[in-house]
């Protein structure tokens, strides 16, 4: 079985916290089964791009570190062997895009195969849900992100307004993503996809990976129930074959009860079978249907 995990923030805190210890590490990927590990390069804290830039610097440097260690970079998710980890190359947030269209053919040739159009922080593509829930992409956001379409780089809507990510649906040919969300339906948090955004999504042929942060998933206790009840609701939504996982591991605060880190993967899809899904669903959810998504870009 080839686990997919379309969300971390290990690269950053290996810039910014190097003696800290991580979630996300080689000998827990490995005794999850984890086949993909998507390594985001977050903006961080709200900085001058030449900061950004400087920041996203370290982190591909961080990353060359890693490869010296016998990590490997895949190009495209359908590398991902059963047994083996491999790494994904992602952006979360887009301010390095804000100097031309030319820079986003620079990150991907550097590895970059998805890129979340805003974190928290207004920039020059679009404003995050947290700030305004409905001005649209900015022109040139729009510009931007069929220029990343074209380059098979997957569009992260995680952290968009809802205006921007139909602006995404409606004005742009690829379907978009969103590497790590829960439902609004059972959260009420402007982090969260409404049931209509879960719908057009995977009408679309979009895939989400659910976000293992407590908070966007109960306001109660959050145990691993919690995180299926949260899969039951986007299968509800049509999402059937375009879900997966999401973890936002080492950047997350808190965890769900007995979820903690990579190696407890197994047990989460043990959940699910409990919980009555087949294994043909559990081998989706997994790693399959992140796989699907991006050979459908």
């Amino acid at each position: 079985m080839r686990i997919c995990d379309a969300h971390c923030d290990t690269l950053f805190n290996l810039v910014t916290a190097p003696k800290n210890k991580n979630d996300v590490t080689m000998e827990r990927l490995l005794k999850g089964g984890v086949s993909l590990q998507t390594m985001a390069m977050y903006v961080g804290p709200k900085a001058p791009l030449e900061e950004v830039e400087l920041l996203f610097d370290r982190m591909l440097q961080a990353l060359e570190g890693l490869k010296q260690q016998g990590w490997v970079l895949a190009d495209d998710p359908s590398e991902a062997v059963a047994g083996e980890v491999k790494m994904l190359l992602s952006i979360e947030g887009c301010e390095v895009f804000g100097r031309g269209l030319t820079v986003i053919e620079e990150y991907r040739h550097k590895g970059v195969r998805m890129a979340a159009v805003t974190w928290n922080h207004e920039n020059a593509l679009a404003i995050p849900a947290c700030q305004d829930e409905q001005a649209g992409l900015k022109p040139y956001g729009l510009q931007a992100v069929k220029e990343m379409q074209r380059l098979k780089i997957a569009v992260d809507v995680s952290h968009l307004n809802q205006g921007g990510f139909y602006d995404i649906l409606n004005k742009t040919d690829a379907p978009p993503m969103a590497s790590h969300s829960c439902c609004r339906a059972l959260r009420e948090h402007r982090r969260n996809l409404t049931d209509q955004q879960l719908k057009d999504l995977f009408r679309a042929g979009g895939y989400v990976g659910l976000n293992f942060y407590p908070a966007f998933l109960t306001e109660g206790r959050c145990t691993m129930d919690t995180l299926v009840d949260h899969f039951d609701h986007m299968m509800d939504m049509g999402g059937e074959g375009k879900i997966g996982f999401g973890s936002d591991f080492d950047g997350i605060s808190t965890k769900p009860e007995g979820l903690d880190n990579p190696e407890d993967f197994p047990a989460l899809l043990q959940k699910l079978r409990d919980r009555g899904y087949t294994e043909k669903q559990v081998k989706s959810i997994a790693g399959e249907a992140m796989i699907d998504y991006f050979a459908r870009l």
